[in-house]
């Protein structure tokens, strides 16, 4: 159906994906969080650290590529491309079309 796999909801700060809770970290829910709410928009790694983790966190790509890379784990095999790499920029989300 057009029901996104992925599911977050912001106010109870809990995430799903085909109704499987994701155990998350604050910051990697934030990260996923964010990603959601701007599908297919591409965001470069320096946008994603002002934006998630704030406050003038002084923090490299490789943290943002570290948390990506533990979303992609816990969103599993199937949803993990859900997050992709887009070369020499950052990352973006794209919803799983209905298969």
């Amino acid at each position: 159906g057009a029901d996104p796999l992925v599911r977050v909801d912001a106010v109870q700060r809990t995430a799903e994906v085909d109704g499987r809770a994701l155990d998350l970290t604050y910051l990697e829910f934030e990260l996923l969080a964010h990603l959601v709410r701007h599908p297919h928009r591409v965001h470069t790694r320096d946008q994603l650290v002002s934006t998630v983790w704030g406050y003038g966190h002084v923090g490299d790509g490789r943290t943002v590529d570290v948390h990506v890379a533990r979303l992609r784990r816990k969103l599993g095999t199937q949803h993990r491309l859900a997050i992709q790499t887009v070369r020499r920029v950052g990352y973006k989300y794209t919803p799983p079309t209905g298969r």
